[in-house]
């Protein structure tokens, strides 16, 4: 749980927000929270919906088999929430229950651990009223150390904000999801509403995917060419280092090549594979950046070897040298970022 401090912070609307009303969009919004074994925050996610200052037409709440008390956890909440439970069936088919299910015609999704901020859909709909060709959009948040005091920290700074706005002249629209993510302002999944129907047509969430769901299913989006609006002020909070985390499971390279492999053709085939690469050497350096912190050097030289041309051949040295002392090549480069970020913020 957040500590008061940041109870305090969420509770309170924007001035933005509070100065001017904002209708939903056409359709209403579907707010899709997907649970296996949430008991212990389920309530918090849900109470951060119900705080919006622009409500939600319906708040869906798929139960993908828990074997806790998720269910009882929910019960409260009566019929302000739709109920629905389903076989264990992981977070993406859970997801599609839940976009299958909406009645509203956008989808704000939302995961069981994690919060948003009271007006994440006043913001985001107000973006979509001024920018009407808009399918979807994104925007900053928190992301909340659980086990460091419950310390947040902005995906995108205000430094990085500032600089952004010039290069988007001011119109907080990126031409599409490679130039978001170039730039590091895609959010994440508690941050995106996308139109039902862009869903369906980019064929949902990947049943069966145990890495990089969420990013599969953008990409596919990307592929139709979608422009991505984004919205700078914080819109949820994502919590790290929650019990059962993903990223602390399905590590092996496997995942990630499978990934990479699946996108470069479906890249090639949309006519978007020069967009596409520096997505795909981002993604990957993530990913090797995570296996030098748990030592897995071999992992590391073994995709390096097989995506080199992803890489410079500065870069590619310094990450296969680095492969063969992981910890301390990753130590080295956590403080060197602390340090970069520390005079980054100094600088604000």
């Amino acid at each position: 749980m957040s500590g008061q401090n940041d109870r305090t912070e969420s509770s309170k609307p924007s001035e933005q927000t509070a100065a001017q009303a904002v209708p939903p969009p056409e359709g209403g919004i579907s707010a899709v929270i997907p649970a296996y074994n949430s008991e212990a925050f389920i309530r918090r996610a849900i109470d951060s919906v119900l705080a919006q200052t622009l409500p939600p037409c319906e708040i869906i709440v798929v139960d993908d088999g828990s074997t806790d008390g998720t269910r009882q956890a929910v019960q409260p909440y009566g019929n302000r929430i739709r109920y629905i439970r389903q076989n264990n069936q992981g977070a993406s088919a859970a997801r599609n229950t839940g976009i299958q299910a909406a009645s509203g015609e956008w989808i704000a999704f939302l995961d069981a651990d994690d919060e948003w901020l009271p007006d994440r859909l006043a913001l985001q709909s107000r973006l979509l009223e001024q920018y009407p060709v808009l399918n979807w959009v994104t925007g900053n948040f928190y992301r909340c150390r659980c086990r460091r005091g419950h310390r947040r920290t902005p995906d995108l700074p205000g430094h990085r904000r500032d600089a952004l706005l010039r290069l988007l002249n001011g119109r907080p629209v990126f031409d599409s999801y490679f130039s978001a993510h170039q730039h590091s302002a895609m959010g994440c999944t508690d941050t995106m509403l996308i139109r039902r129907e862009i869903l369906l047509k980019a064929g949902l969430f990947l049943a069966g995917q145990k890495r990089i769901n969420d990013v599969d299913l953008w990409l596919r989006i990307a592929y139709l060419r979608q422009p991505l609006g984004y919205v700078f002020e914080p819109l949820a909070v994502y919590h790290l280092d929650t019990e059962a985390s993903i990223l602390k499971t399905h590590r092996q390279p496997d995942h990630i090549d499978q990934f990479l492999r699946r996108h470069f053709q479906l890249a090639e085939q949309a006519e978007m594979l020069e967009l596409f690469h520096p997505c795909a050497a981002a993604m990957l350096g993530w990913w090797l950046g995570q296996r030098l912190r748990e030592g897995d050097g071999k992992q590391v030289r073994f995709l390096l070897n097989k995506y080199r041309s992803l890489f410079s051949a500065s870069s590619y040295r310094k990450l296969y040298l680095s492969s063969f002392c992981p910890r301390t090549a990753a130590l080295y480069n956590h403080i060197k970022e602390y340090w970069r970020k520390r005079r980054e913020n100094q600088t604000e």
